[in-house]
């Protein structure tokens, strides 16, 4: 398990930066959330993933320390479960670009955007 030495959320560029002893990471909110650790995003098994969509312009509005093991972190679209414990956040830090790559893949095959649907009420 390896904590990170300094966790700090950048509002502005909606970027949750992970500090390291010899390395920072910057990990961005609609990486975190479509990657969440929760049952409702990962099902109870690979065959159950739920692919998340439309979560571009998600923003984070709480994290929250769990003991010494884990973060819990709240979104703007009223997710807030998943622990992101410490090896899985070190996990999706040192391999974000390929997951990050099958992410967008997955979206592309499904026929599924990132960016959220807007509507507009004609008058």
């Amino acid at each position: 398990m390896q904590k990170p030495t300094k966790i700090q959320y950048k509002k502005a560029s909606k970027t949750l930066v992970l500090s390291y002893q010899d390395q920072e990471f910057q990990l961005t909110a609609e990486f975190l959330r479509v990657h969440s650790p929760s049952a409702e995003v990962r099902g109870h098994g690979p065959q159950e993933a739920i692919l998340q969509i439309e979560k571009k312009d998600v923003a984070i509005t709480a994290i929250e320390p769990v003991g010494n093991y884990a973060l819990k972190i709240s979104y703007d679209d009223g997710h807030d479960s998943g622990l992101y414990t410490w090896d899985y956040l070190k996990d999706l830090a040192e391999n974000q670009t390929s997951y990050w790559e099958k992410y967008l893949s997955d979206l592309e095959a499904a026929g599924a955007q990132r960016e959220p649907k807007v509507f507009f009420k004609s008058q």
